[in-house]
């Protein structure tokens, strides 16, 4: 899939609607954590700098249409100063006389923030008139918001209908990342994931068996494999009734050549708790009244020889309770040993989702991997191999 980028865009004196993602944190007022606006900071400042004027369009939260006060995006305005060092406008709804009145004032080296969007129910609907009235704002459209790509709202995939479109500069990376990851990848490649549910991954692992050459299960996940094989998982968080769809995967990614690779060791627990009394065990003497909470040593070491010949990593979801030590240490382990590898320039690693970042800050392993998605849904839907309408809309 190709797509147009800010550098075939004539940007000069035209303005510019440009999809973003500042659906950040805030406490009091104030955000707490500014990460998703400065990962906007190129897309911004190349549009300045090609003598653009940026208007942005965003959501917060959930207003259902409803204009929430909580929800509004001038609070905002501040910390968009900071990251982006200039004057930020604001205009109080994404549409109208007033939106109209707040484009057509905005000055070079200005940008301009639109009300969120979802204040208005034609956004998630997608409605046609409702994109055309946002449309009128400007003159061209760029999406920088891979995150919300998975949404077909007015804001996301409506408007890439209606006037020139291009993907902003972390919309390009984020597709970058994942077609070096999945489309056309290095080989071998090597899925990591895991998490509590393996209902909830269906489709991911469906897709991935017949794209990679390794897949390492971890969490709960695990646990569920486990069972569907025979093994006693004592009290283990696991899906008994979803053994057959476990073996199911374990055939499909047999006649795919993919290798399944699941704990041959384990960490165990009689309370889910920090410092709580662990044994690591084989992966067959599960006490009937213990947990598994983590994958062993001899589990990561199988892995870490598998990342060796490796040359592309994808990663989803911890090895075991990352969140409780000492159930860390699988997830720990495997991160560092993939971001070194990933710092000598042997490993391509891709990363995301929100526990998967969350355990990958924890392990000190993130800034070097290769890349790492901030996007939750739109990151998973992509790699169950599903169109995302807004990446779609801007295909040329």
């Amino acid at each position: 899939m190709s797509w147009t980028t800010l550098d075939q865009m004539d940007l000069a004196g035209k303005r510019v609607l440009t999809r973003v993602d500042i659906n950040v944190p805030m406490e009091n007022g104030v955000v707490t954590d500014a990460t998703r606006i400065e990962r906007l900071v190129p897309t911004v400042r190349d549009i300045l700098a090609a003598g653009g004027l940026p208007i942005l369009l965003a959501h917060f939260g959930r207003p259902k249409g409803q204009r929430v006060p909580e929800m509004s995006l001038q609070p905002l305005v501040p910390a968009l100063e900071t990251a982006f060092g200039c004057d930020v406008m604001f205009s109080a709804d994404c549409i109208g006389a007033g939106a109209n009145a707040a484009a057509c004032a905005l000055q070079a080296g200005q940008v301009l923030v639109l009300e969120n969007t979802r204040y208005h129910a034609e956004e998630p609907a997608n409605d046609p008139t409702f994109a055309a009235e946002i449309a009128k704002l400007g003159d061209i459209y760029c999406n920088d918001a891979f995150s919300a790509a998975h949404r077909a709202h007015a804001s996301t995939e409506g408007l890439a209908h209606l006037l020139p479109s291009c993907a902003g500069r972390l919309m390009q990376a984020e597709l970058s990342a994942l077609e070096g990851a999945l489309s056309a990848p290095k080989r071998p490649v090597v899925a990591v994931v895991g998490g509590a549910k393996v209902s909830s991954k269906l489709e991911l692992l469906g897709n991935l068996v017949e794209k990679v050459d390794h897949l390492v299960i971890g969490g709960g996940m695990a646990n569920t494999f486990l069972a569907a094989q025979g093994i006693d998982v004592g009290k283990s968080l696991a899906e008994h009734d979803m053994t057959n769809t476990a073996l199911e995967i374990l055939g499909k990614a047999k006649s795919a050549r993919c290798e399944i690779v699941l704990p041959s060791d384990i960490v165990v627990a009689r309370e889910f708790k920090a410092g709580a009394d662990s044994e690591t065990l084989p992966v067959n003497a599960c006490p009937s009244d213990a947990m598994i909470l983590d994958a062993g040593p001899k589990t990561v070491a199988r892995i870490s020889t598998i990342l060796d010949g490796a040359k592309t990593l994808i990663w989803n979801g911890p090895l075991g309770a990352f969140e409780i030590d000492p159930f860390d240490m699988a997830t720990n382990a495997a991160a560092t040993y993939a971001a070194d590898l990933s710092k000598q320039g042997k490993l391509i690693s891709v990363a995301g989702g929100g526990d998967t970042v969350a355990a990958l800050n924890q392990a000190g392993a993130a800034e070097k991997f290769t890349y790492i998605s901030t996007a939750g849904g739109a990151f998973l839907e992509w790699m169950e191999g599903k169109t995302l309408p807004g990446v779609a809309a801007l295909s040329s």
